[in-house]
């Protein structure tokens, strides 16, 4: 296995106003299991198929190992795909599938049997050999397009969103066992998707894109603790971080008629002409508040799923004709006896788990 490093890689498409991958700059660590996730169109697939050899790198460079392949063709970069659609071969068996890049190797035909027979094993696919792909599900032909990469034994495997033809709860099961044997593979794995759940769920750490920009990179309960800027914090958590805009004030931030403390030391932080800063707030660390103070919320909808409710609502305390375009928001509580729709309830919330963000430079202040 191989370290993969990124150093200042750009891909900027023919007729393109902007970079699609602007300046990337990314180590991957050996054995490592690294996630890039963000919306569509942020060039998480771009910089994939850069490595992949399948893009050209318009400036900078990346290298696997020691070894600079920016302008290797794929065949010579040791690394093996698994893509979206599976692009499994219709006429031929799963064993003929996954041996096929042995046998385009020259690979002997005894060691490819034995290989494939390995992988099969691993994957659980030992029973379907002899069927073609037409005959398998959704999930078993995803891990046939895995076994083909496994067979290989690549430096770096490279998955681009093979989860997504999946319904949602053979997606849950595949993402464990994908998760897994990366794990016994011990092997570098660079893994696409859009789905910020399965980011945080598998990734040793997880890269976060924005407009072809990395804008973060860390383990995933650092991402959901310390987001560094406004667009991580709404992007990483499900459901999504309350995010708040309200004005400053002494001694902290007003929202509605409540006046959420922020500690001296992060307000001077802002810049001399901003008058409001948003405050993120995880649904989760909200409880009710026991003595009639905290944050008023207007409560619209209650989601019971058993052991927690679900709070939407909006702030009290504000304006009529600015309640349409005031923020939702969300709370989680463990209660079995939630409020009411209807209802104005206080909300209460430890200091230390308020983040701070500048709407002027869009960055974490806290």
């Amino acid at each position: 296995m191989a370290t993969v490093t990124f150093k200042d890689a750009s891909r900027v498409y023919p007729g393109a106003d902007r970079a699609a991958v602007n300046k990337l700059n990314l180590e991957i660590g050996d054995g490592e299991f690294m996630v890039l996730v963000g919306p569509s169109g942020c060039g998480k697939s771009t910089s994939l198929r850069m490595l992949a050899g399948l893009e050209e790198v318009n400036s900078g460079a990346i290298y696997i190992g020691d070894r600079d392949v920016t302008d290797l063709p794929p065949k010579d970069r040791d690394i093996a795909m698994v893509f979206q659609n599976y692009a499994l071969y219709p006429h031929m068996t799963v064993a003929d599938n996954m041996g096929f890049a042995l046998k385009m190797q020259n690979v002997p035909k005894a060691e490819r049997e034995q290989r494939v027979h390995e992988a099969a094993k691993l994957l659980g696919l030992e029973d379907f050999l002899a069927r073609k792909p037409k005959a398998l599900s959704g999930g078993q032909r995803q891990r046939v397009a895995m076994g083909r990469a496994i067979v290989r034994n690549p430096q770096v495997f490279l998955m681009d969103e093979p989860l997504s033809n999946l319904d949602a709860k053979l997606r849950v099961q595949t993402r464990t066992q994908i998760a897994a044997l990366q794990t016994r593979l011990g092997a570098t794995t660079v893994y696409v998707t859009h789905d910020q759940v399965e980011a945080m769920t598998m990734g040793d750490r997880v890269a976060v894109m924005k407009d072809g920009v990395l804008q973060q990179v860390d383990t995933p309960l650092a991402l959901y603790d310390t987001p560094t800027n406004l667009f991580v914090a709404g992007f990483i958590g499900s459901p999504a971080m309350n995010l708040m805009e309200g004005r400053i004030v002494e001694g902290g931030v007003q929202l509605g008629d409540y006046t959420v403390p922020v500690p001296r030391a992060t307000l001077a932080k802002a810049k001399a002409d901003e008058k409001t800063l948003t405050l993120g707030i995880r649904p989760e660390v909200f409880s009710l508040s026991e003595d009639g103070q905290g944050l008023g919320i207007e409560v619209a909808v209650v989601e019971e799923t058993g052991a927690d409710a679900y709070l939407y609502g909006t702030v009290s305390g504000i304006a009529d004709d600015q309640k349409l375009t005031a923020p939702q928001i969300v709370a989680r509580i463990s209660s079995r006896t939630p409020p009411q729709r209807g209802t104005t309830v206080r909300l209460t919330v430890d200091p230390s788990h308020v983040h701070v963000f500048s709407n002027a430079s869009l960055e974490r202040l806290s």
